[in-house]
């Protein structure tokens, strides 16, 4: 082979690369938009009416994250499974705040951590990378922390709302998040320095705890999740 004939069959090589990233590029762009319609419905939960309509908002984002599994389902078409890694920068950032969404979700509704397995489902993908398309263990973590940050800004949300009980039931599971966090050996330093500031977070929480304490205001009795939604 010359020269010439070996440059030629790289820029094919190339080539064939660039069009597969292009492909996969409009499909993250229909998960971004995707993905921000169902942010702006849950983040209706923070104006103070929107905690009387907890219910139909998970409801209505349910319905949201159908459309993600078609857009999950076609961007799974637009390249080999076993170059999953290849390509994965081009979603990993979608996919985390799809995760982060989900967690949120599945809160509003039940006030418990979603598991990676159920992210998975509501996703459309699977948990095991041997089956190519998957919920790699790292997004799904780096979309619990956002979670984290989220509901920080919920407890100081509920109070405003006269929901003085719920930044309680909220500083409980942040503290056990934290604590499942503190168990693992986290190697990846992006998803480590994320941790950091999971801290902060905290903090925040057990401040708005601290000033109904103060104020007199944590003698609500606690309530389901149900109940309060």
């Amino acid at each position: 082979m010359s020269v010439i004939e070996m440059f030629v069959q790289l820029q094919n090589g190339l080539s064939v690369d660039q069009d597969i990233r292009e492909e996969i590029r409009k499909v993250v762009q229909s998960l971004e938009q995707t993905a921000r319609e169902i942010l702006i419905l849950l983040q209706g939960v923070h104006q103070e009416a929107g905690f009387n309509n907890i219910p139909a908002k998970c409801l209505k984002a349910r319905e949201h994250f159908s459309t993600v599994r078609t857009q999950i389902a076609e961007l799974a078409t637009k390249f080999p499974p076993e170059q999953y890694y290849r390509f994965h920068d081009q979603w990993r950032f979608v996919l985390q705040r799809l995760v982060f969404q989900a967690a949120f979700l599945v809160y509003l509704e039940s006030e418990q951590l979603v598991t990676r397995e159920a992210v998975s489902e509501i996703l459309g993908i699977e948990c095991e990378r041997e089956k190519g398309f998957h919920l790699d263990i790292e997004d799904y973590l780096s979309g619990v922390l956002n979670l984290a940050n989220e509901l920080s800004r919920l407890a100081v949300n509920s109070v405003t709302a006269g929901d003085y009980a719920r930044p309680l039931r909220i500083a409980t599971f942040i503290n056990e998040v934290d604590f499942g966090f503190r168990l693992l050996n986290l190697k990846n330093d992006s998803l480590r320095k994320r941790y950091d500031g999971l801290k902060y977070d905290v903090k925040k929480i057990e401040e708005v705890v601290y000033d109904l304490s103060i104020r007199g205001l944590n003698k609500t009795p606690t309530t389901s999740a149900s109940e309060k939604s």
